[in-house]
């Protein structure tokens, strides 16, 4: 049976659920406006990336928290329904679901609060509760929406491909999490944060940010630029850096951009687990293609292209 075998994507993160308002644009602050629809949807940028990698065929696995409260118990049996292996995804008395309000724009940009919820519980002894996932695994995906200390936890018991998607992006990312990553990866605003870069919006400026972040410890770092595509280098090569372009997507069939980063990443992962032969290249640009189909539905999970 398929949900016995061993997962080929292994994510430990998050799992919030999304209330989304769509709005004509984004509100200023102290703006009230009126929205012409409202959604619920499943999100945190752990589960997102598990069932995007699910959805181009990986077998998945998600070590995450939820609470013990009706939306856990309905996200436990979405994840389900995208046939995860969620053994490790555990519902918590006293503890509520992260949640995640979100805001878009007719125009498909969007701005998101966050309240992490049961995420908060996500520990190092869950890294040992599920030994035998990171054992078989053959790439592990984290983020940073649950505790740091876990997620480090998580890095130094994997053995395969891992990647982190630093987001949300810290200041002061400790330099250890750089160094234990097999791939960083990050978009435009979170590497300026994290660079101390004014602003990324160019090729050239992200190939800088990714150098900076190879100073920094990382030893491959992707930058994902939206509609630009994607900048990656390596510690291997520190003066070599390449841009794989983003199929081009007309302006009128960008509905929402939520979620795009976690297409992204889960179809990275998936491309890395499934085809080990070929070049980063290669993969990055099988990623960008699937976040290309993901803007032009509305939606988080719901917008994740299947193979």
């Amino acid at each position: 049976m398929a949900e016995t075998q061993a997962p080929e994507v292994l994510v430990f993160g998050s799992a919030i659920i999304d209330f989304i308002c769509y709005t004509p644009r984004l509100p200023k602050p102290g703006e009230t406006l009126h929205g012409h629809r409202f959604q619920t949807g499943y999100g945190g940028k752990g589960a997102n990336q598990c069932v995007a990698a699910a959805r181009q065929g990986s077998r998945t696995a998600l070590v995450a928290k939820l609470g013990a409260d009706t939306f856990g118990g309905d996200y436990l049996r979405q994840l389900i329904e995208e046939k995860v292996n969620v053994e490790h995804v555990q519902q918590l008395e006293g503890q509520t679901t992260g949640v995640a309000q979100i805001a878009v724009s007719d125009g498909g940009e969007n701005n998101i609060i966050i309240v992490v919820g049961a995420n908060s519980q996500l520990s190092s002894r869950d890294v040992t509760l599920a030994e035998v996932l990171f054992r078989e695994a053959k790439v592990l995906v984290c983020q940073l929406e649950t505790p740091v200390e876990a997620t480090l936890t998580a890095l130094k018991s994997f053995r395969g491909v891992s990647i982190l998607n630093a987001a949300p992006a810290m200041e002061n990312t400790p330099r250890e999490l750089l160094r234990l990553a097999s791939i960083f990866c990050v978009n435009e605003s979170e590497a300026g944060l994290m660079t101390q870069m004014a602003s990324i919006e160019t090729v050239e400026e992200a190939r800088t940010a990714v150098g900076q972040l190879i100073e920094m410890g990382a030893n491959t770092v992707i930058i994902t630029l939206g509609k630009l595509g994607a900048v990656f280098g390596s510690s291997d090569s520190k003066d070599v850096f390449h841009h794989v372009k983003a199929p081009h997507v007309p302006p009128e069939k960008v509905v929402d951009t939520t979620g795009a980063g976690d297409a992204f990443i889960g179809a990275l992962a998936h491309n890395i687990a499934r085809y080990p032969q070929n070049k980063l290249e290669a993969h990055i640009a099988a990623a960008c293609a699937v976040a290309s189909q993901s803007v032009q539905l509305p939606g988080t999970q719901a917008s994740f292209p299947r193979a």
